[in-house]
């Protein structure tokens, strides 16, 4: 059984990685694929009967990396100047109007189908609003240069703000100015505890001499996130603004004593440090997938009663993405797309106590908004007219002069 659980994962990650190849020529994003082939290693298993222990528990621990990982990956990305200042306020405020006007709309949505309050509404709907970065980032590769770039900073900071909400309303029963200051001082320690943590940890990445150094980079980041979450800090800013930070360290060498971290011999590093975080992130994103798509039942996919309410939902999300495009970043196509639910909805669903759980958002409501929006984003990107580049016209030869001219038209025997 171990041997055919381990062929059958390389083999799938393997498709996975082919499909993540020709994704530029298929426009199918991998994620789609990750999702049907999971479904149907399930569909197999099931007509085989062959019994797979249950391994549902791994999907929060592999969501939660994965996570971290694709944040970090677009971070680094990132090419940060005062000319950049403009698209990230943009990103910023776009992120938090999409959230906070998509969040009111859903919960009240719940509220006028369900018997609940209100706040449990507001909860439940939090999730929703938020773009999956795990499947955004990825799925804009052949967009261009700036598109991409304002895709990464969109979506994580949808993550960042989305959570950071859904803690707040969680945890928080009453809602006054200590409640608010409590919140603010947060936000605050968080930022502290990223700019000592980065000092830290760029330190070590620069200092380290073992030949194994990235990895215990990977788990203190990790660990640095986890212990954030623990005291219910917005672990994510720090993410951001570490990738942030060591991938545009040659620029801040201009600042004083920031030449006293090598800048030559870390950025070597940072360029090491970078390909190893994208192969980590590609490995655990295809994990995640492809349990969620084996764990996703066919009844949940088919569920007619939740279906509607599912619609209804994806059309707010798209209405209102319309919206914020078109008052932030001035282009609608094909970024209109790119607004799928994911892996940052079903972790949040599943950090929810029975409490806080509304009878109406089930797992089929779940897992149809994420198909429908990631199936909307496939075929967003794959139908959108690209704009052709205008040929360039091979240059006119220049006409001579009428003495050169004539001079052409002479008979050599003639001279």
């Amino acid at each position: 059984m171990t041997t055919a659980i381990i062929i059958t994962f390389c083999i799938l990650l393997l498709i996975a990685y082919i499909f993540d190849l020709t994704s530029a020529k298929t426009k199918i994003p991998s994620v789609i694929v990750l999702l049907i082939m999971g479904w149907a290693l399930q569909q197999a298993t099931n007509l085989l009967w062959i019994k797979i222990p249950d391994f549902s528990f791994i999907l929060p621990v592999l969501g939660t990396v994965g996570l971290i990982l694709i944040v970090l990956d677009g971070a680094l990305e990132l090419e940060f100047d005062q000319t950049k200042l403009k698209m990230i306020n943009k990103s910023f405020l776009g992120a938090l109007f999409n959230i906070l006007i998509s969040s009111v709309i859903i919960a009240f949505l719940f509220y006028f189908f369900s018997v609940n309050p209100f706040y449990k509404c507001l909860i439940n709907a939090i999730p929703f609003a938020i773009i999956s970065s795990a499947i955004a980032i990825p799925s804009v590769v052949n967009f261009s240069a700036q598109d991409k770039e304002f895709i990464v900073y969109d979506s994580s900071f949808s993550d960042i703000i989305g959570i950071t909400l859904f803690t707040f309303f969680v945890e928080n029963s009453v809602y006054n100015g200590f409640t608010f200051a409590k919140f603010g001082l947060q936000i605050v320690i968080m930022i502290l505890i990223s700019l000592v943590a980065i000092i830290i940890l760029s330190y070590l990445l620069n200092k380290i001499k073992h030949h194994i150094k990235f990895i215990p980079i990977i788990l203190m980041i990790i660990l640095i996130y986890s212990l954030s979450e623990i005291y219910h800090l917005p672990a994510l800013i720090f993410i951001l603004l570490f990738g942030l930070f060591i991938g545009n360290f040659k620029k801040l060498i201009r600042y004083g004593k920031i030449t006293r971290f090598n800048p030559a011999i870390l950025d070597t590093e940072v360029r090491k440090f970078k390909d190893l975080t994208t192969e980590a992130t590609f490995l655990i994103r295809s994990l995640f997938f492809l349990a969620l798509g084996f764990l996703t039942d066919t009844s949940d996919i088919l569920n007619t009663q939740s279906l509607l309410l599912a619609i209804a939902i994806v059309i707010v999300i798209f209405v209102l993405r319309a919206i914020q495009l078109h008052f932030t970043y001035h282009k609608v196509i094909p970024l209109l797309f790119v607004a799928p639910r994911g892996l940052i909805t079903i972790l949040l669903f599943m950090s929810l106590s029975s409490f806080h759980q509304i009878p109406l958002v089930n797992n089929s409501l779940l897992i149809q908004v994420v198909l429908i929006t990631a199936f909307i984003l496939m075929f967003g990107i794959m139908f959108t007219d690209k704009k052709k580049k205008p040929k360039a016209k091979s240059p006119k030869p220049k006409s001579m002069s009428p003495d050169m001219d004539l001079l052409s038209k002479l008979n050599p025997d003639d001279l």
